[in-house]
């Protein structure tokens, strides 16, 4: 049976990923950090679908808890792992010198360090069963970088970089990986922006509006159909905004 491995599955785009891949994976593994009655009730959800879900929650950023977690999973469902999303994130608005270092570290863990965890865990399974798919969430912002954003956009860069230099170290074995860059979705970490701000980011997308996580969603679980030899890309989904 087919496994998929989704992190900061409790809210947006996570959660939305782990319902759509519900119809093709029988085992659903999911955690975040944050949210944990909301990941609670996604389980719940997965399984009145039919989909056998584990459930762990903590931080990715944390080798020794994603370490744990994927022991915990292939004890659950057995050493096949075929997909992993890494959603974990988190955003920093404001100036760069107003942010401290533990801000930084806070973040890059979260955003960068987590995929490096979560990969190192997962590619030995891959590489074993020579096939699998990773999927990278990144942003628009890790390649053309945002004013006020500054760290979210150094964190996106690396996991730009690290999917296209992952992607050709694992192409011979059959194993995938991609990251999708994302625009602006209409989830939770835009909840900072006022109506109004919110307003103005639509008006300056031609397709008039943000996606919805639903829609980031779908477009992730194209990518993991795809044939392995769409690989080490970068793939924008931003209504034509950059």
């Amino acid at each position: 049976m087919k496994t998929a491995i989704v992190t900061g599955a409790s809210t947006g785009i996570g959660r939305e990923t782990a319902i759509a891949l519900a119809g093709s994976y029988e085992n659903i593994a999911i955690t975040s950090f944050r949210h944990v009655t909301e990941l609670d009730a996604l389980k719940t959800l997965l399984e009145q679908r039919g989909t056998h879900c584990y459930l762990e929650a903590g931080d990715a950023g944390d080798f020794h808890f994603i370490s744990g977690f994927f022991s915990h999973i292939t004890e659950h469902f057995g050493t096949s792992i075929d997909l992993l999303v890494n959603n974990a994130a988190i955003s920093y608005v404001g100036l760069l010198t107003d942010m401290t270092p533990e801000d930084w570290d806070t973040l890059m863990r979260t955003n960068a360090t987590s995929v490096f965890n979560t990969c190192h865990e997962a590619v030995p399974y891959m590489v074993k069963q020579k096939s699998g798919r990773i999927i990278n969430i990144s942003s628009v912002w890790g390649t053309r970088g945002a004013s006020c954003e500054v760290a979210y956009s150094a964190s996106k860069g690396a996991v730009n970089a690290f999917t296209k230099a992952l992607a050709k170290e694992l192409a011979p074995s059959g194993i995938a990986v991609n990251a999708v860059a994302f625009g602006a979705i209409d989830t939770t970490m835009n909840d900072h922006l006022s109506p109004e701000e919110k307003q103005l980011l639509a008006d300056e997308i031609p397709a008039g509006r943000m996606a919805t996580a639903k829609e980031a969603a779908d477009f992730i679980v194209s990518v993991c159909r795809t044939e392995p030899y769409l690989t080490g890309q970068i793939l924008t989904f931003d209504g034509g905004w950059q």
